[in-house]
């Protein structure tokens, strides 16, 4: 399933702008510390069909050291789940947040923590420490440059509320994502959502 149209809001659509393919530096966040180590020379077990590595550069102590193309193609797998406010159940019900919750816990085995109550709704005000991009922080690392597949995509919808939207990009033009009203859907990552983005990062782990 593939949904191309944009919403300002839950229910409201926006037509498309033209067409972008790089975003600029926003200036989020700080780059993630990961030390210097080196990694072992013993075999690497696995956990969850995804290879485990020992060192930082394959996102730390037993995390696992995952492709971007096994992620692009876990994140696929959840087209279609329904939308539902909260959940995170593949094939069940899904929000946006709740695809990157599910999908960490793919990767990682658990959810690195379970989120506050959030309602759905885009249009409202700021609050002093933004809940989406603070936890985003917390658990993955922030990038800059071109957009990458696998990458994770936080949107700021409207200048005066929160970061409250999240996908992730599964081509350099293209993401998954859910939204109330449909599912979760592949959309054109167009330059209406370019221009929305408040934050790129990175699962950890994550191989080139």
């Amino acid at each position: 399933m593939r949904d191309e149209e944009p919403q300002a809001r839950q229910g409201s659509h926006l037509p498309l702008a033209g067409r972008s393919k790089s975003r600029s530096d926003f200036g989020w966040g700080e780059a993630l510390n990961t030390g210097a180590a080196h990694a072992s020379a013993i075999p690497t077990p696995t956990q969850n069909g995804f290879a485990v590595s020992a060192s930082p550069q394959g996102g730390g102590a037993g995390r696992p050291c995952v492709a971007r193309a096994r992620i692009v193609a876990a994140a696929r797998a959840w087209i279609g789940t329904p939308y539902v406010h909260q959940a995170a159940a593949k094939g069940q019900g899904t929000d946006c947040l709740g695809l990157i919750r599910g999908l960490y816990a793919e990767l990682h085995g658990a959810e690195p923590e379970a989120p506050p109550p959030y309602t759905p709704d885009w249009n409202e005000a700021r609050a002093s420490e933004e809940p989406l991009l603070s936890a985003a922080r917390r658990h993955l690392a922030p990038v800059a440059g071109a957009i990458l597949p696998a990458q994770i995509l936080i949107f700021r919808i409207l200048p005066a509320g929160p970061a409250k939207h999240c996908g992730v990009a599964v081509s350099e033009d293209h993401f998954v994502h859910a939204y109330a009203g449909r599912a979760v859907v592949e959309s054109w990552l167009s330059r209406w959502w370019i221009e929305r983005l408040a934050g790129v990062f990175e699962f950890p782990g994550v191989e080139e």
